[in-house]
């Protein structure tokens, strides 16, 4: 596989609170990482950094071998708040990601069509943001991200603020859509369960200052099991890496 994000010992520091430390990690074309850690670790800065919202510090992060020095599409952030406009309906949403390079209106309605149809919403295309459920919302997120074609797709705990129902029938969507268009995705996450469920690769951070603390290759086939004993060994593994016991874990699994 080639490398498409490359981080090489890159620190950020917000005056003078130092965040992260000496970071390097690379990210493959098509492959699927997830950034876990306790709060305040720096995974949310590590994401804006590699997508060009936060400068670093000192070291370097390139986007297929080209360094990173502001925003571009290239790289599109998706977050749990999902940032679609009241007053547009759902294929004027995701046709607006497209206004600044597709001058052509047709080209601009069949793109936002085309990936309306994947996400499963081509028959809300006409409906308002209001009138969706935040799982629906979420899913015209990842089409407006996909329309405009991005080489990666950076998300920043995307799926928090739904219930665990839409939780799992969206990382089940995301898995389809990634496998389908051979995304690249990044993704930060508080849930163990999440990252192994999705991952290729697992970046576990420590903090005080953010750095990364081990790295965990996710090696069952695809679908997976979350009930099965090769999940639960993953699970355990990055319990263990926390050194978390049994009492201090929520029902949901996160951290």
């Amino acid at each position: 596989m080639t490398s498409l994000v490359d981080v090489q010992q890159m620190s950020k520091s917000f005056q003078s609170h130092q965040v992260l430390s000496e970071i390097s990690l690379s990210i493959e074309k098509g492959e699927f990482v997830s950034i876990l850690g306790e709060s305040g670790c720096g995974k949310s800065t590590l994401l804006n950094v590699i997508g060009g919202f936060e400068a670093p510090t000192s070291g370097a992060v390139h986007l297929d071998e080209k360094p990173v020095e502001r925003p571009s599409r290239r790289a599109i952030m998706l977050f749990q708040h999902y940032g679609l406009l009241p007053w547009r309906t759902v294929q004027k949403n995701v046709e607006f990601a497209l206004e600044a390079e597709v001058p052509s209106k047709e080209e601009r309605r069949a793109r936002a069509e085309q990936y309306l149809e994947l996400v499963g919403l081509a028959s809300s295309a006409s409906q308002f943001p209001s009138q969706l459920s935040g799982g629906m919302q979420q899913r015209v997120a990842i089409a407006r991200a996909l329309a405009i074609q991005p080489e990666l797709i950076l998300m920043d705990e995307p799926f928090a603020a739904l219930d665990t129902f839409n939780r799992y029938h969206l990382q089940d969507e995301l898995l389809r859509i990634q496998q389908q268009e051979e995304t690249t995705i990044a993704l930060v996450t508080h849930d163990i369960d999440e990252a192994v469920y999705l991952s290729d690769r697992i970046i576990i951070m420590d903090r005080n200052p953010g750095t990364i603390q081990k790295t965990i290759n996710i090696t069952l086939p695809r679908p997976r099991d979350r009930s099965h004993g090769d999940f639960q060994y993953f699970r355990k593994l990055i319990f263990d890496t926390f050194h978390f016991g049994r009492t201090e874990i929520d029902s949901d699994y996160h951290i």
